[in-house]
């Protein structure tokens, strides 16, 4: 009975002797459950006595929001479930290293392709395939062999012109936005970031397309990836972080005498992006030895190690990026707005794995890329029909 009147429903009712209805319609053979309750609700055999979906909503807001505990407020706000932060934090991590080790294995599917030679290069696409790469410090809970808990995060991200809109403003300027792209992150060194950086490349065209760019900031762990994956690419030294560098350099060489840098660092700045580099390098070498401090680059080095990524004038008539931007814009969407808020320290495997789902919610491949995997995953595991 109710206020509104009399209510009707049916229930199972599970018997202790198993000769209910729902009994006979599960086979418990090798299933332990708590009771045969747990495999009607397809959840039998999972960690954390929940489904498949809702350690799949978990994980999505324990990825989206600023931190676990943020998490369980919004999971308890929008679901009015309360989970806590402990149990958030464990199905997270859970969720992640299943998706990781997928990448894993991808990637390393990849990487053999390169060198047995099978990876389509029929550059039937127009258009152009845009590769960037990017290390950024993560503040973790161990320390490595030079006594720091800093470890770098690797992240690339690839995208196409065919996912690039562009147009003009009012003023009269060229504008645009990628539309569609795909991020990956890894915690480590370069030797296994490479392989998940070409799965990702593949996965988005790379050979297909008739041209491939890489920019970067030059670094030496990158030109050295470029050489091995994509030998067909024009690398191109990102042009901003050239310019910090200009102007580093300058502060260092006139004393922090703003009179005196910023005419002679913007006039170097807009040589360069003319693609003027036997002057910008005459006007430069006088300077080259005035480099003590280890922080400031040596600057004529720099330019003339990357003399052959730097004929802007060219890129860009030709309508070529010369900015690492999405790369840069992404450290801060995958790694810095859910991992580096104040006072934060990870253990380097969990934070890995909350990389790896960032990085496929911002990359607009969670339904592809985590559901169907954890389904699948869930699947093969436990030979359960689970929820869809």
């Amino acid at each position: 009975m109710s206020l509104y009147g009399k209510l009707t429903f049916s229930r199972y009712i599970l018997r202790p002797d198993g000769k209910d209805n729902l009994s006979k319609l599960i086979a418990l053979d090798g299933v332990k459950s708590i009771a045969p309750l747990d495999c009607f609700l397809g959840i039998a055999g999972l960690p954390f006595k929940m489904t498949v979906e809702m350690m799949l909503r978990l994980s999505y807001w324990a990825q989206n929001q600023c931190s676990y505990q943020a998490a369980e407020r919004t999971v308890n706000d929008i679901d009015g479930i309360y989970v806590n932060d402990d149990t958030i934090r464990l199905v997270a991590n859970h969720i992640g290293g299943i998706v990781f080790a997928e990448d894993c294995r991808r990637a390393e599917q990849a990487y053999s392709l390169l060198h047995s030679g099978q990876i389509p290069y029929s550059r039937s696409k127009k258009g152009v395939l845009y590769i960037e790469a990017d290390g950024a410090a993560l503040n973790t809970r161990h320390k490595d062999n030079n006594n720091s808990t800093w470890r770098e995060n690797k992240l690339g991200v690839v995208f196409s012109s065919d996912n690039i809109r562009s147009w003009t403003d009012k003023q009269g300027d060229w504008q645009h936005k990628i539309q569609k792209r795909e991020y990956t992150s890894y915690i480590g060194n370069a030797s296994e970031f490479k392989k998940h950086l070409l799965a990702c490349a593949i996965r988005n065209g790379y050979g297909l397309y008739k041209e491939t760019i890489l920019i970067s900031d030059g670094a030496a762990w990158i030109r050295n990836m470029r050489e091995e994956l994509f030998p067909d690419a024009q690398h191109i030294l990102d042009y901003f972080h050239l310019c910090e560098n200009v102007y580093a350099f300058a502060k260092h060489v006139f004393g922090m005498d703003e009179v005196k840098y910023r005419p002679w660092a913007k006039d170097i700045c807009a040589a360069l992006k003319k693609s003027e580099s036997a002057n910008v390098l005459s006007e430069i070498k006088p300077h080259a030895d005035k480099t003590g401090d280890s922080s400031i680059v040596n600057l004529y080095g720099y330019i003339l190690n990357n003399i052959n990524h730097i004929d802007y004038a060219s890129y860009e008539q030709q309508g070529h990026f010369i900015g690492s931007g999405a790369i840069e814009s992404g450290n801060k969407v995958v790694l810095q707005r859910r991992l580096k808020q104040a006072g934060m320290r990870w253990n380097v495997k969990t934070a890995q794995n909350i990389l790896t789902l960032t990085a496929k919610q911002a990359s607009g491949l969670w339904l592809r890329d985590v559901n169907f995997c954890i389904h699948n995953h869930y699947n093969c595991l436990c030979g359960l029909d689970l929820p869809t």
